[in-house]
């Protein structure tokens, strides 16, 4: 994986810490949540606060993410609004931390000036101990204070506040003004400079998780179903196969949750194909062990002609769709029973996009590029166990034709629409974490 670091592929993008003050917030924080502590002076962390060399130290990647369910999280800047989400769990969490980062900007921005601010995920289950209990999950709230509590005093002291200017004889209790006053000494006056947070509660209808295999749920369509790698029986809901390539097609298309990746010939609609039918030759060539050791693209063309002829079925039958593109050839069909099917797919607009883009991903695991933009935690689990020479070509691909212009590459080939945020249920009363 050394290489995808260096590439800027992998961990790219994480908060650094490195100075005492913060080194010894972040201790806080995980002191507080977990009872334990880090002896480095300098890492990185993620959006969630989870960093890779702390796990490394305590032996434990799921340090702050016990049972996979509920993760907890440290917050030490709102610059961690930008870092991208390490050892994912849920496909959800990144957007629903974000969206508490962008909602509480001011007031972790005040917070995290003086303390950590730690806190957890909490879904509306505690534990999947077998996978139908992966459909209990409705919502996600996001709780959080300070280690210092300040939040919880902040709201006592919101509460007092109010009773103070509600009861008549308020002014004459001396014990309710002491307190309030100890209270303030720690809060502020949180009449101009609330310390509240808004904690919103999330509706959790659609979503992958990397339980029991990779399983993908899908709520708010017009026919619901769940697509696992390893299908469980549920009540209300069916249940398909990833490896049963013509239902989840039927279900695609009749939910509108697909459409082609070209819709016409042209040299837009050849360029998307040429490069993707790229990536599939060098999946293809890497894995059969036919790829050159070393970056040469007029080898990579020798070896794809001395091999043409055992190039997967995907392979020809996109050549065949760039033929077309080009207008070198007629259309081809290609159907749910075609290998290449699911290659010449991209979601449709909608607030399902992104994990229906995760689902072809998987489906279509050759595009290494897709997989890498759409599913990293797949992407990574093939790339440790590709052979050497696969890797190389990968990482070489992925930094020039997708590093270099990550926002453009996007933008070509899945942004067809701003994706909708995730949606909300009704606000809730405030309350202290914890």
């Amino acid at each position: 994986m050394k290489r995808l670091i260096e590439s800027g592929l992998m961990f790219g993008g994480l908060f650094e810490v490195s100075s005492p003050a913060l080194v010894e917030r972040y201790n806080r924080a995980l002191e507080h949540l977990t009872a334990k502590r880090t002896t480095l002076e300098h890492f990185h962390i993620d959006i969630s606060g989870f960093s890779p060399e702390v796990g490394d130290e305590l032996g434990d990647m799921a340090y702050l993410n016990p049972g996979g369910c509920n993760r907890q999280i440290i917050l030490l800047s709102t610059r961690q609004r930008d870092a991208p989400l390490l050892e994912m769990q849920f496909s959800t969490t990144q957007a629903i931390l974000r969206d508490f980062i962008d909602t509480n900007e001011a007031q972790l921005f005040t917070l995290t000036a003086r303390d950590a601010v730690a806190g957890e995920l909490q879904n509306s289950v505690f534990s999947v101990p077998v996978p139908q209990r992966l459909l209990d999950i409705r919502s996600v709230t996001v709780e959080a204070d300070t280690t210092t509590g300040i939040v919880r005093d902040a709201a006592k002291l919101d509460a007092m506040i109010a009773r103070f200017r509600g009861e008549e004889d308020a002014w004459w209790d001396d014990v309710l003004v002491a307190q309030m006053i100890a209270l303030a000494r720690s809060t502020g006056d949180v009449t101009r400079a609330p310390v509240l947070f808004d904690t919103p509660t999330f509706r959790q209808e659609d979503f992958w998780t990397a339980h029991y295999g990779g399983v993908y749920v899908f709520r708010s369509v017009a026919s619901p179903g769940v697509v696992a790698n390893a299908p469980f029986p549920a009540n209300g809901i069916e249940v398909m196969d990833l490896a049963d390539r013509h239902r989840i097609a039927t279900f695609l298309q009749a939910n509108g949750l697909v459409q082609p990746i070209v819709e016409g010939r042209g040299e837009a609609a050849a360029s998307i194909l040429r490069e993707k039918l790229d990536h599939l030759v060098i999946d293809a060539l890497g894995r059969m062990g036919a790829l050159p050791d070393h970056i040469d693209e007029r080898a990579l063309r020798r070896a794809m002609q001395q091999h043409g002829a055992d190039l997967p079925a995907e392979v020809q039958s996109l050549g065949a769709m760039l033929a077309w593109a080009e207008g070198r050839a007629g259309w081809p069909a290609v159907d749910s029973g075609n290998a290449a099917y699911f290659h010449t797919l991209r979601a449709a607009p909608g607030p399902l996009r992104d994990l229906v883009n995760m689902l072809l991903a998987e489906l279509a695991p050759q595009d290494f590029r897709q997989l890498h933009i759409c599913h990293k935690p797949l992407f990574y689990d093939r790339y440790r166990a590709a052979p050497e020479a696969w890797k190389l070509w990968v990482a070489e691909r992925l930094q020039r034709d997708y590093a270099a212009d990550k926002a453009g590459v996007w933008a070509n080939l899945y942004a067809s629409d701003v994706a909708t945020p995730m949606p909300k249920v009704a606000k809730r009363a405030k309350g202290p974490w914890g």
